[in-house]
């Protein structure tokens, strides 16, 4: 009984957005977490759009806790048994050397390419579970002692599309240019080309075409997709909690509770390592594309 009414005053507290939405009868929608505002100047070079905002707060955040977990988790070197922290540590090495980067990189690639995916692996999954925690880095705003302050909220970077596309757009461009590097130019290009009669080629080149530009867009949406329905479930069980019948409550909170576990437990892990899997992969198919 008490754990469910702390959950009930952390997401009270979390989320007083939704509570004064219901206080002052204002029409709740969970999008409207995905409208971001810019903080402080705009900042654009030409059309590119370099303003601060909570997504991008969040991707600052997102970089400084994963250089810290690097130095807090691998930066031990310890004689005798291993402490707790070593052992983090080393499962967090081993997952990022057994399963992503042997499983997709050939053996040759694997010391030059190994820090990318691990790299990768770590910061999608740092970014993914901060998006679950309750910060102070939302676009609301309350008073407190005549001073504005920002509400705690909960945001996922990588549920905007944006950013997700950044971070499948350095695995589509490091594929091709390790390709043509390892390769040469013709050779890479002429894999694309499956081994069919003549005839059929007018149809077959194309699509390979069009298939490299997928894995770019599945790449990008997958992640994408699955933080962003996670992140609206959640947020609509919340607010199902403030602005319905009492009766709502105990199912809003439950919901919302096994929702939150699943997607801390389960979703977060699982798209951190399917990404960096899938980059490992696509980077070892272009090194050898005969395999």
């Amino acid at each position: 009984m008490k754990r469910v009414l702390a959950l009930v005053v952390l997401v009270y507290f979390a989320l007083p957005s939704l509570a004064f939405a219901a206080e002052n009868g204002d029409e709740f929608d969970p999008a409207q977490e995905w409208e971001l505002q810019t903080w402080g100047p705009e900042l654009k070079l030409g059309p590119i759009d370099m303003s601060i905002n909570k997504a991008v707060a969040y991707l600052i955040l997102g970089t400084i806790v994963s250089i810290l977990v690097g130095i807090v988790f691998m930066r031990v070197v310890k004689s005798g048994d291993p402490d707790r922290r070593q052992a983090v540590g080393e499962t967090i090495y081993e997952v990022a050397q057994i399963q992503v980067a042997e499983q997709g990189l050939p053996t040759k690639a694997i010391g030059r390419w190994f820090p990318y995916v691990a790299t990768l692996m770590i910061f999608i999954w740092v970014v993914n579970m901060i998006g679950f925690i309750p910060l102070p880095l939302s676009d609301e705003r309350f008073e407190l002692f005549g001073v504005e302050l920002p509400t705690l909220a909960i945001f996922a970077a990588t549920s905007t599309l944006s950013v997700t596309l950044a971070l499948a757009l350095m695995t589509w461009v490091f594929t091709h240019v390790e390709g043509i590097r390892e390769n040469g130019v013709r050779k890479y290009f002429k894999s694309w080309i499956p081994d069919v009669p003549k005839g059929m080629l007018v149809f077959i080149v194309p699509l390979e075409v069009i298939g490299q530009f997928m894995r770019l867009i599945s790449l990008s949406v997958r992640l994408y997709a699955n933080m962003l329905a996670g992140h609206m479930l959640i947020l609509t069980f919340i607010g199902l909690i403030f602005l319905t019948h009492w009766a709502v409550f105990p199912v809003s909170v439950f919901f919302g509770t096994l929702f939150y576990a699943f997607e801390v437990v389960i979703v977060v892990s699982i798209q951190a390592y399917i990404f960096a899997a899938l980059s490992a992969i696509y980077i070892g198919s272009a090194i050898e594309p005969e395999h």
